[in-house]
């Protein structure tokens, strides 16, 4: 069988926030979330490639997290692809006045990581997936708003640093304004940060799409 970017003895880390997390210490080893989803899709699917999936997201994290324990979490595992999902956490700081979180602090750290990922691991591939928000309200100077205001500076960053360092790419945040035309956003999530099944489900499916193209 053939089809997909993996082959045959990968390692495969998917690393992030709460988002990817997602139980994975209640629900070991891979979490409830799109991470186990999207295992169980290449179980499926690719039932003649026998790759090794890892969830190494952390509830709470930002871009300044993942830089801190990037080499025992993710390097130290000498993946052969890297997933990362992560911003949301940063929004929230930086809309809180926290120092150190606003799009180019993002974009510099998350930089960082990139350069060391790339040194140290030659021929790793790499997927971003930009932050989103599952929202579609209108209504001015509520916390909310303020989130959709502010995204798409932080989506803009991943999508420079996608280009900067030739990754694979996913607008997660397009792909869910895109379903929101159709349902209303507690189909895929209880509230805007934390997907459902649902939810999870369009990212592990987004993240299959792009691998077998």
């Amino acid at each position: 069988m053939s089809g997909i970017r993996l082959h045959d003895g990968d390692t495969v880390v998917f690393v992030g926030d709460s988002i990817t997390d997602c139980g994975r210490r209640q629900h070991p080893p891979l979490g409830s979330g799109y991470v186990y989803i999207f295992a169980n899709l290449l179980l499926a699917k690719y039932p003649d490639k026998k790759i090794n999936v890892i969830n190494a997201g952390i509830s709470g994290n930002t871009v300044v997290d993942l830089k801190d324990r990037w080499e025992d979490d993710v390097l130290s595992l000498k993946p052969n692809f890297i997933s990362i999902l992560i911003g949301i956490n940063d929004i929230h700081r930086m809309l809180a006045g926290q120092p150190g979180y606003d799009p180019e602090s993002y974009y510099r750290n998350y930089c960082d990581i990139l350069m060391l990922t790339k040194e140290r691991l030659k021929d790793v591939e790499i997927l971003l997936l930009s932050p989103f928000y599952i929202s579609k309200v209108t209504t001015p100077n509520t916390h909310r708003s303020r989130v959709l205001e502010v995204i798409p500076k932080y989506i803009e960053k991943v999508e420079l640093l996608s280009k900067e360092f030739s990754t694979l790419y996913i607008n997660l945040h397009t792909v869910f304004q895109s379903l929101l035309k159709y349902r209303e956003p507690t189909a895929y999530a209880p509230e805007p940060v934390h997907p459902n099944f649902a939810g999870h489900m369009v990212i592990a499916l987004s993240i299959l799409n792009v691998l077998e193209t």
